[in-house]
């Protein structure tokens, strides 16, 4: 199968750090330019990474008939409005989470997309990964029982006040960061949507985002309720239990990519998780999957298991999730 030419829409840390590395040593990914506003930026980059080409602006990456698909990383406010212009150059379109600042600006993705025919997907990584895969799998099989609850935490520590993440104005904040993965994977374990939300959320008072919160959602056939803190000792665990068992992922969101990933199934039968079964988990990079699968959908032409409606969904949890936090009340979906 031919590689999909791809350009990366800016030099966002996550994008050099952690993704287009990765991107680079799949099978379906040529990663041919990137793109900053700063031309110097975006040479320097070119050259860390050995990107053939580098463009001054967005612009100009975009009306590069050469490249078919773009990996866009910017800053949360800035993911509609440049997935939007490349869809319009006819570019398929991989969008960092979350994918917009609210549902409705997610909806008009959905609009474009219609309008130009190209793929348009959020980039939720831990979606490819095959440690979420199995523990779906193990839901779907019964051998835990009937789902019921799901409970996760995910923090960090980071008061940088230029950080984007501490940005209120451009989408920063903790929900927006890491609050939208225990949201998705109890949406991917579920595979249902919410029925309403519940949210307490403290905030910066200098950044004004939300650096703690506590949130449960109602599930038609459960519940799921985590904690995510960007001013907290680093941690993640999630834990999914059944009417007969528990499964508990030991890394669920950043998963490491140079030792196998272990997740334990527990019948209960001895308090402390003591007889646990153990799984171990090939050694993979989920960013590299996300990439070489995106890939192939496009040159398949396959629909996405989780196209952007699956996404104006998230999105839509995402809002009532901080309108709980201005009523202090319970809030529909």
């Amino acid at each position: 199968m031919q590689k999909v030419k791809w350009g990366i829409i800016s030099t966002a840390k996550i994008g050099l750090d952690r993704v287009i590395g990765p991107m680079q040593q799949g099978e379906l990914c040529d990663i041919k330019a990137i793109a900053s506003r700063d031309l110097e930026k975006a040479k320097r980059a070119a050259d860390k990474l050995g990107i053939p080409k580098a463009y001054g602006s967005y612009e100009e990456l975009l009306a590069d008939s050469d490249i078919e698909a773009v990996y866009n990383p910017l800053p949360n406010h800035l993911h509609v409005p440049l997935s939007i212009q490349a869809a319009e150059a006819g570019k398929h379109v991989l969008c960092e989470k979350p994918l917009s600042m609210n549902a409705a600006e997610a909806e008009q993705l959905i609009a474009a997309r219609d309008r130009t025919g190209v793929l348009i997907q959020e980039a939720f990584m831990v979606r490819w990964h095959p440690q979420w895969m199995r523990v779906r799998e193990i839901v779907r099989s019964g051998e835990i029982g009937e789902l019921r609850g799901i409970q996760g935490l995910f923090s960090y520590h980071n008061v940088d006040p230029n950080n984007v993440r501490n940005l209120a104005d451009i989408g920063g904040g903790g929900m927006m960061d890491i609050g939208v993965y225990p949201t998705v994977v109890s949406r991917y374990l579920f595979d249902a949507e919410p029925t309403r939300v519940v949210a307490l959320l403290d905030r910066d008072p200098n950044f004004r985002t939300d650096r703690l919160g506590s949130v449960i959602y109602d599930f038609p056939a459960g519940q799921a309720s985590f904690m995510y803190s960007t001013q907290m000792v680093p941690y993640q665990r999630m834990q999914i239990c059944g009417t007969k068992g528990r499964i508990e992922v030991e890394i669920p969101f950043n998963a490491p990519d140079d030792k196998p990933c272990r997740i334990f199934i527990d019948a209960g039968k001895v308090l402390g998780g003591l007889e646990a079964r153990i799984e171990f988990l090939p050694i993979c990079n989920q960013y590299e999957l996300q990439g070489d699968g995106f890939s192939r959908h496009i040159r398949n032409g396959e629909p996405l298991e989780f196209p952007l409606e699956n996404a104006v969904a998230q999105m839509k949890i995402v809002d009532a999730s901080f309108r709980s936090e201005k009523s202090r009340t319970w809030e529909n979906v």
